[in-house]
Order: C-alpha cells, then sequence, then structure tokens
C-alpha cells in the first residue's frame, strides 16, 4: 500500500479521522513532528473511535527520519501549488504521499526537494483556499487505492 505522511499536523479530529481512514484501507500512517497536539488527545482518538489499534501509526522527529527509515520510492507533495491534478498521476505501491499541516500548507524548502511532476493538487474552485486535510487525504487514498484495484479490500 502506499504511506500518508502529515508533516506537523496541527488539528486532532483531522488526525483522528486520518487514522479510521488509514485502518479502513491498509495504508500506513506516518506523522512528522511537532505534532500540534498529544496521540492520546480524546478529540484525536473520539475522532478515530476504536481504529487506533488496527492502523499502523508511526511517529517520526523530522521528514528526513522518515525518508530514511520508510525509504519510499516515491514522494508525492499535495499541494494547492502544485500544477499536476491528482488523477493525472498513477501511483504505486511504496509511493508516500505527503500532506502539510492545515493552518499553512507545506514550507517551500519541502516543496523545492520533490520533483515538480511530483507536487499535485486536488481541483478546486479559484475563491477556494484549500480543503480540510481529512479530506484531501480521503480524495488521494481511494484514487491511488483505486489504481490498485482496491487491494486488499472485501
Amino acid at each position: 500500500m502506499l504511506d500518508i505522511v502529515l508533516y506537523q499536523p496541527e488539528i486532532p479530529p483531522n488526525t483522528g479521522n486520518i487514522i479510521r481512514l488509514c485502518a479502513n484501507t491498509g495504508f500506513g500512517l506516518h506523522l512528522i513532528q511537532p505534532l500540534g497536539f498529544e496521540l492520546d488527545d480524546k478529540r484525536a482518538r473520539r475522532a478515530g473511535l476504536d481504529y487506533h489499534e488496527m492502523a499502523r501509526v508511526e511517529v517520526y522527529a523530522t521528514l528526513q527520519d522518515y525518508v530514511e527509515t520508510r525509504t519510499p520510492p516515491r514522494i508525492f507533495t499535495i499541494t494547492t501549488k502544485g500544477h499536476r491534478l491528482y488523477h493525472h498521476v498513477l501511483f504505486e505501491p511504496g509511493d508516500a504521499l505527503l500532506f502539510g499541516p492545515e493552518t499553512r500548507g507545506l514550507p517551500q524548502e519541502v516543496l523545492d526537494s520533490v520533483p515538480s511532476d511530483r507536487q499535485v493538487r486536488i481541483p478546486m474552485r479559484p475563491e477556494s483556499r484549500s480543503m480540510n486535510l481529512s479530506n484531501a487525504v480521503a480524495v488521494l487514498v481511494y484514487e491511488s487505492w483505486r489504481q490498485l484495484q482496491f487491494l486488499g479490500s472485501k
């Protein structure tokens, strides 16, 4: 499956929703510190319900620690600044989908470290700023999983 990587997530219910999504799809969740909350925050646990034990969640001190530990073959940043639409990407097992913090997105130095053809976006109306993080993750998870023929589903 693919890795979902949240760079410095800030809002506990978003991460809880993503934990539940990962438990239901088999994707791994990787959190890059600092987190804007404690993982045992009741708001994160409430959103994730009882799925915390069913999801693979790992925490890393830095993005570089994640890269060195997991060695993903390709990293895609999901950003409003991307020029490539997410549904034009052919995802492969082992790819990493990197999302930024809710209030500010990925820092420029992280975007600059990823080739421009791997900086993808979700189309929105021109006057829209951004999507909710857990919704954006769901869009990418289900598109990539669809491309993998919903591997491991029932």
